[in-house]
């Protein structure tokens, strides 16, 4: 299963037809005053489609990758241009205004955070006159969301282990591709070192999972984090501690797919994007092996079996269709 030019211009007309869809929407918002009663295009100028905000965030980064890859894309000149007219100096301003507001100050954390970072690194991975103007006017809004970062890990005592949006090694791995992006050493510096001291003497892992609204492996999560802070030979010696059965397929419900059974329902949709987020941890895993090591087999034969569970369900019904093609995507990578 690979990305072709076709499941590209699928993942894209999917992305472009909710990016900007307001309503339903659902807010993480603090009324304080009869004032903050406003709509999320007022309340955020940039990213007010896709259901809710984060969503919105990896909406546009799924068209940003894609416009990347495949720039012959037939959505690419639409994309383009909503682009153009979302990603501008003002708007951004907007956002900001948002975030300064002193109920906001957890607002999207961590999960929010790292997608906005993670989407302002592939800004930066563009080239070319338009993508240096919206990488320009981002810019400020990552900068915002790299500091609240920065303040928010050391006081990050306790990593939290959910499969869902609060998971702290899912943050720090998207995090640390803007770090490694931006050429951010002290930001990954403290990213790597908080990874360590959480997850560096963790063993046996039991992977109690799923749970019913998982959207995250918590087991698999925290071994693609760790991939991608420890050396590949330091990795190899970490992961036989942390999943010493693997080449048995043990724990089993790591290398078995969710069932999804009411795609209607939005949290048991959320087990649709666990089996793609599973593939995309596999794969990614895998990488640490060479072709010789058993374990890369295994890995990646448990990729496809994850991806063949969910890759057909991307689309159907709004509560899987305005966020699963990111995490295909980020699977098919």
């Amino acid at each position: 299963m690979v990305l072709t030019p076709a499941v590209a211009s699928g993942f894209a007309r999917l992305a472009l037809s909710h990016v900007t869809r307001e309503y339903p929407n659902k807010l993480d918002h603090v009324i304080g005053k009869r004032a903050d009663l406003k709509s999320p295009r007022r309340l955020h100028p940039v990213f007010f489609g896709s259901f809710d905000w984060h969503s919105c965030v990896h909406g546009y980064w799924l068209l940003a990758t894609l416009l990347r890859l495949y720039p012959d894309l037939e959505e690419a000149a639409e994309i383009a241009r909503l682009l153009d007219a979302q990603l501008t100096a003002t708007k951004v301003k907007g956002e900001l205004r948002y975030l300064e507001r002193k109920s906001a100050g957890t607002f999207e954390r961590p999960y929010g955070w790292a997608w906005l970072l993670m989407l302002a690194a592939e800004l930066k991975r563009h080239g070319g006159k338009k993508a240096a103007k919206w990488n320009d006017a981002l810019n400020p809004l990552a900068g915002a969301f790299r500091e609240r970062l920065w303040v928010f890990l050391p006081k990050a005592t306790y990593p939290i282990r959910v499969g869902t949006h609060f998971n702290s090694a899912f943050a720090i791995a998207l995090s640390l591709e803007y770090a490694e992006v931006s050429s951010d050493s002290v930001l990954r510096e403290a990213l790597t070192a908080k990874a360590r001291s959480w997850f560096q003497t963790d063993v046996d892992c039991q992977a109690w999972e799923p749970g019913g609204d998982d959207f995250l492996s918590s087991a698999l999560v925290e071994a693609e984090c760790m991939r991608r802070v420890l050396a590949p030979d330091d990795f190899s010696i970490w992961m036989d501690r942390f999943l010493p059965r693997l080449s048995l397929r043990e724990p089993a419900t790591l290398f078995t797919p969710a069932v999804v059974s009411d795609r209607s329902d939005g949290k048991i949709a959320h087990l649709d994007g666990l089996n793609l987020s599973r593939a995309w941890c596999w794969r990614s895993i895998a990488q640490a092996w060479p072709t010789s090591d058993v374990r890369r087999g295994i890995a990646l034969e448990a990729a496809d079996k994850h991806l063949a569970a969910s890759l057909p369900h991307v689309a159907g019904d709004y509560m899987g269709e305005h966020w699963l093609a990111t995490f295909a995507l980020l699977a098919l990578l």
